[in-house]
């Protein structure tokens, strides 16, 4: 369909340069004069202003045009006044006086393409970083590589989603949304790939899951960081293979399907904790849309205010007559943190509640009229999900317990190091001297004939060779390996101390592998060897 283009009649000679610039690249061109009143058409989505505009002033067709929300404006700045930092209320763009009438033409085609993508997404904006979103939509679109799009909730990443598919060449498959924290983690499997006959109690019939419902579509995924690690991997394949099993089948199902996720948590620092797979990330990061968050467009807070205005109005039948510039100033100065979905509540809410009059700042909640003096926002710390840090069962994950055992482990060693420093300074012997083990630990391979065998150091052995001994008169050789000899006097310590150096012979001091034959912490055979002073 042709677009029909309203050129103002306030400088003629301006006027008439337009038309001929429009129509030449194919637009038709009505000329209103600057008191006519403008009929609404489907097709005319675009009024050019050909007067200057002054500081302060508003033309009777840009006041009308405003109250059009379908048609944008284009008008020309005055050659003597000053470049406003913020477009007039209602003034899609302005010219300097020079501007020439293709330029004009120019960017009336953006604005009129960004026109009809926004009558074919339902997105609304004219910021920047809106723009940016819309051309990344438009270029995204016809393709069929997965997308992932964050941003805070509330933001419009589902409307994103619809918008891509809805430009797209499966526009005419089916789009299903799923929301996945919706759904419990042992239904989530059931629901995305559906399940056969008697695959679980209650599976009296198969069934299909959203996956194949959405053959040769387009499947959007919310909230994909709360998926459970076990269905990420199923997921990877599909994406990967197109195909999947489903619930108690033994057949693969191949799809084609275009996956589009979104999430408002920060995927990479979920891969940094281990609670989303990286492979999966960056299978899934192939196109990626960021959506700002609404008090990083405020200037758009007009255009969204009179679009869910319009939408409330006709789905309650309410009249809404309009909402005043003192009331309209405190909506942009609110910083919205539950970003366009709390903004399109509270517009329902004044619409509804106000009927037949303008809304005044008295009209709007105390906590957006006046945030400071309503209940401050308390945030909270985040808390990662499955109870900070614990596993299904309650208990501490292996990641933490490790820490916690390293912690323990580490203060028992400055413990130790501080009661040395201390011993040092007071004059005393720092540890006690090595033990002499001469003739009691040997190195040979044990007795032979009716003598008691020796063990080797995977089980020491310890020799009774008191006076009531049987083996009193058979002690081992000097020689003999991992024996660990008894004599009436020895304490437990000595006892330890014997054990430790019988092991650290047999290995030939690795206290590693002395360690894994004693059965101990390499950081516990660390502190005895100090305290028995083993360390030679």
């Amino acid at each position: 369909m042709t677009e029909h283009v309203l050129i103002s009649t306030h400088d003629l000679g301006r006027a008439g340069d337009l038309r001929q610039a429009f129509q030449g690249d194919g637009y038709t061109v009505e000329l209103v004069t600057p008191e006519e009143v403008l009929e609404p058409r489907e097709d005319t989505h675009l009024l050019v202003l050909t007067v200057a505009l002054q500081a302060g002033e508003e033309p009777p067709l840009l006041r009308q045009a405003r109250g059009v929300d379908s048609l944008a404006v284009l008008a020309f700045l005055a050659s003597d006044g000053p470049v406003p930092e913020e477009l007039p209320p209602g003034v899609s763009e302005l010219f300097s006086p020079e501007a020439t009438p293709d330029e004009v033409v120019l960017v009336a085609r953006r604005l009129l393409g960004r026109h009809r993508l926004q009558e074919a997404t339902g997105i609304v904006g004219e910021t920047d970083a809106m723009r940016e979103v819309m051309e990344r939509v438009v270029q995204i679109a016809p393709v069929s590589s997965t997308v992932l799009i964050t941003g805070e909730s509330g933001t419009g990443k589902e409307l994103v989603a619809r918008g891509i598919h809805a430009l797209s060449p499966r526009r005419h498959k089916p789009f299903i949304a799923v929301n996945v924290a919706a759904i419990t983690e042992t239904l989530l499997e059931s629901e995305l790939f559906g399940h056969e006959k008697g695959a679980f109690t209650g599976a009296i019939d198969a069934r299909r899951g959203f996956f194949e419902l959405a053959h040769g579509g387009t499947i959007f995924l919310d909230e994909l960081g709360e998926m459970p690690l076990a269905i990420q991997t199923k997921l990877l394949r599909v994406l990967e293979e197109r195909e999947f099993l489903r619930v108690g089948g033994e057949k693969p199902i191949r799809v084609d399907v275009r996956i589009i996720a979104a999430t408002n948590q920060d995927l990479r620092q979920l891969v940094a904790t281990r609670e989303f797979r990286k492979d999966l990330y960056y299978r899934l990061n192939v196109l990626h849309i960021e959506l700002p968050r609404l008090q990083e467009r405020r200037s758009d807070i007009p255009i969204l205010v009179r679009r869910f205005i319009q939408d409330v109005s006709d789905r309650n039948d309410r009249p809404f007559v309009g909402i005043s510039l003192e009331a309209m100033e405190i909506l942009k100065s609110y910083h919205w943190p539950g970003n366009i979905r709390e903004l399109r509540n509270l517009v329902e809410s004044m619409v509804i509640l106000a009927p037949g009059r303008v809304i005044q700042p008295s009209d709007i909640p105390l906590e957006v009229r006046s945030p400071d003096r309503s209940r401050p926002d308390l945030l909270p710390a985040p808390i990662s999900r499955g109870g900070a840090g614990e596993g299904s069962d309650g208990s501490l994950r292996p990641q933490l317990e490790f820490i916690f055992r390293t912690l323990v482990e580490l203060r028992v060693d400055v413990d130790d190091l501080k009661k040395d420093f201390e011993a040092y300074r007071a004059g005393m012997p720092t540890l006690p001297p090595p033990a002499e083990v001469g003739g009691l630990l040997g190195r040979g391979s044990g007795g032979s004939g009716g003598e008691r065998s020796v063990a080797h150091l995977t089980e020491l052995d310890v020799v009774d060779v008191g006076p009531g001994s049987e083996v009193a008169e058979e002690a081992p050789p000097a020689d003999a390996s991992g024996v660990v000899v008894y004599r009436p006097g020895m304490t437990m310590e000595d006892m330890e101390r014997e054990a430790i150096s019988a092991a650290l012979a047999e290995v030939g001091g690795n206290r590693r592998k002395a360690a894994e034959l004693l059965g101990i912490g390499e950081r516990t055979l660390y502190r005895k060897i100090r305290k028995f002073g083993l360390d030679g």
